[in-house]
């Protein structure tokens, strides 16, 4: 572990003889940057602020640097829990734990880091242990529910990847099918709009590859999620003008659930993507819940999951 300073914040790296990994300890313990040291390429989504600043419990995360990866958890929108003891207890906008203080411990070989976080305003913990090895990151996570009711919860990685033209996702060939979750979007309709996959047309009647990127001229952003369940427990993209691939697996029956995210533009003029592995849809834990789509960890038990990342 080597310490250093990123952004204006507290920071350490960690790194094998492929991949280079920098963490802001301070900010809720987040990947902040992931590079490829053979050819340099930086696979993080970098945004151009200068230095970053720490945000509070409950922030909206739109007001804070969105760029590297942050973890989800137990919602992605702001909505009220959805029942129980805590039945309407606010969940914040992309959950709780991105912006809270963790504890955290590096061993002392260098290639592994454990962090975890106590929720403030619902009863679990959250705890997740990363493992280095050549050019493959393990994150070994697992929630523990502290009281005797059931908890529902949906976790993401939040993870938002550079990306640019020559950028394709990499999808299991059984999924053909996405729904359009996003808001703000025109060309792809409103929510709950079905689109074949990969190939669709807009609401223009113009031809779209869901796979492609578009350059950031396009200036839109769309989120959908796959309407089959993700059973083969992977994802990932692929820079064509090099090669360069970064792969997610996890498990698939843990995970069952697949979001895209692509701002082309359209949000905040940035320009990035992001492959969103959920264990509940469609981001909202309300709206997952009524739709039996959460993930539910049972009284004083436990929720523990496996997700990778391979730079090839």
């Amino acid at each position: 572990m080597q310490h250093t300073t990123y952004k204006g914040l507290n920071a350490f790296y960690l790194e094998t003889d492929a991949l280079r990994l920098t963490f802001l300890p301070d900010y809720a313990c987040k990947l902040a940057s992931l590079v490829k040291k053979q050819t340099g390429r930086e696979f993080l989504f970098q945004s151009p602020k200068a230095t970053l600043t720490l945000p509070h419990y409950g922030a909206a995360f739109s007001a804070y640097d969105s760029s590297g990866f942050d973890e989800v958890l137990p919602s992605i929108d702001a909505c009220p829990y959805p029942d129980g003891q805590y039945q309407n207890v606010p969940v914040p906008d992309h959950g709780e734990v991105w912006a809270m203080k963790w504890k955290w411990e590096v061993s002392p070989t260098g290639r592994e880091l454990m962090a975890s976080v106590r929720s403030e305003n619902f009863p679990y913990t959250f705890t997740r242990r990363i493992t280095l090895n050549h050019n493959e990151i393990s994150f070994d996570y697992s929630v523990t529910n502290l009281e005797e009711g059931g908890f529902k919860f949906i976790w993401t990685p939040h993870c938002l990847l550079n990306c640019s033209p020559a950028t394709r996702l990499l999808i299991p060939p059984n999924l053909t099918q996405v729904m359009t979750v996003e808001h703000t979007t025109q060309h792809l309709g409103p929510w709950g709009t079905l689109h074949t996959y990969p190939l669709t047309t807009d609401v223009h009647g113009q031809k779209l590859d869901l796979s492609a990127t578009e350059p950031a001229s396009a200036k839109n952003c769309e989120k959908f999620y796959f309407t089959q369940k993700n059973t083969a427990g992977w994802c990932g993209i692929e820079h064509t003008d090099n090669g360069d691939t970064l792969l997610y697996s996890y498990n698939a029956d843990l995970v069952p659930y697949l979001g895209v995210w692509k701002t082309q533009g359209g949000y905040r003029g940035d320009y990035n993507l992001a492959l969103e592995p959920c264990t509940g849809a469609y981001d909202d834990l309300y709206v997952a819940n009524k739709i039996k789509k959460a993930a539910v960890i049972p009284p004083l038990g436990q929720y523990n999951w496996q997700f990778k990342m391979t730079v090839k």
